[in-house]
């Protein structure tokens, strides 16, 4: 008889935490999935020092899982919801610097892929689009890290919920933060709120480049990274100094979004980095007293475009009012249940069924 949710969680409910309680009680169980004979599941702690005192009791919750009748192996990762201890000695990492050379395009160590979120024009909900989607693969049981590469418009910390400033124990690596099981860093957390970033081009792809290569992302499946809206400098930097896998665009379904949508699209055909599919955000307004169904930005033009192109469309999010709220307040819709979240989950089981995260 397959084993359930419910057997697993049961077990890990018998794993005490050294300061009292357990780990379902608790909730500190995140992405659970159980898949044949294998398990996957998150630890996740209140923060990264605690997180590296729970080492034991991943261990024994491995144990635990892999002991039930049918499963054959668990797979257990131990994160942290808060950011790792600020320790910032005088004369910390500078951000912001001119590009330094490198031999040729490289991804930065322990990282399998980078996946590129992009879109023509701003306001269409790429960042959005790139934080759920960066939950969604978590809660799938991969490791997921997120780069917020939108220099002039970080908006990822405030999306996932992360208000202290990353760390730079040895002024020259970052450490990230962790949260909802994924690893983060942007630009954001290296400065003030409100403070602008006023750079020019040079400056601006050398603070990509340490974001890259400078951040000690650990291992991970899949890099999403939050491209800022158009085709400049910072999508140039990405295609030509790592090897990408590739990109995901997001579009409104109206024409003027889809006129700006084309031109991300020609960018990346002519930097030979593949477009893997395109997302149709915004696609349906269902009213919440009625039950209404209205398009208010049209519908089904993505998914044209995208068999116009012979590309997938992996998804159609819905406009609601639930997925700003769930922004504005740092806790992805991914993490829960409902449409948007299926509609997230949809899109990142069809890109782990694809190779592509």
């Amino acid at each position: 008889m397959p084993v359930t949710r419910d057997a697993v969680l049961a077990a890990l409910s018998r794993i005490a935490l050294p300061d009292g309680g357990d780990l379902v009680a608790r909730d500190m169980v995140r992405a659970l999935s159980v898949e044949g004979d294998a398990v996957r599941f998150v630890i996740e702690a209140p923060d990264a020092a605690q997180a590296a005192a729970l080492e034991p009791v991943r261990a024994a919750a491995q144990e635990a899982v892999e002991a039930l009748p049918g499963i054959a192996r668990a797979s257990v990762v131990l994160t942290a919801h808060g950011p790792a201890p600020k320790a910032a000695p005088e004369g910390g990492l500078k951000i912001g610097r001119h590009p330094t050379a490198q031999a040729g395009p490289e991804n930065p160590a322990g990282i399998d892929r980078i996946l590129a979120i992009a879109s023509g024009k701003g306001g269409v909900g790429k960042s959005t689009v790139a934080s759920n989607l960066a939950v969604a693969l978590a809660r799938q049981g991969r490791r997921v890290g997120l780069l917020d590469a939108d220099i002039y418009g970080p908006s990822q910390p405030r999306m996932m919920g992360v208000t202290r400033r990353a760390a730079s124990p040895d002024g020259k690596t970052i450490e990230p933060v962790v949260a909802h099981g994924v690893t983060m860093m942007s630009i954001g957390l290296m400065m003030e709120e409100g403070q602008a970033v006023v750079w020019r081009g040079p400056m601006l792809m050398g603070a990509l480049q340490q974001m890259l290569t400078q951040v000690n992302w650990g291992p991970l499946d899949v890099l999403v990274v939050d491209l800022p809206p158009g085709t400049g400098d910072v999508q140039l930097t990405l295609c030509q100094r790592t090897q990408l896998t590739g990109a995901v665009v997001v579009s409104t379904p109206q024409d003027v979004a889809l006129l700006d949508a084309r031109k991300a699209i020609d960018m990346f055909a002519k930097l030979k980095t593949p477009v893997l599919g395109l997302i149709e955000n915004m696609s349906t307004y269902v009213c919440p007293k009625c039950g209404h169904e209205a398009h208010i930005f049209g519908h089904g033009g993505v998914a044209a475009e995208a068999e116009k192109m012979g590309v997938p469309l992996l998804g159609a999010l819905p406009l609601a009012l639930e997925v700003r709220l769930a922004g504005d307040e740092g806790r992805p819709v991914a993490l829960g249940d409902g449409p948007a979240a299926e509609a997230y989950a949809h899109i990142a089981a069809r890109l782990i069924g694809g190779g592509m995260a």
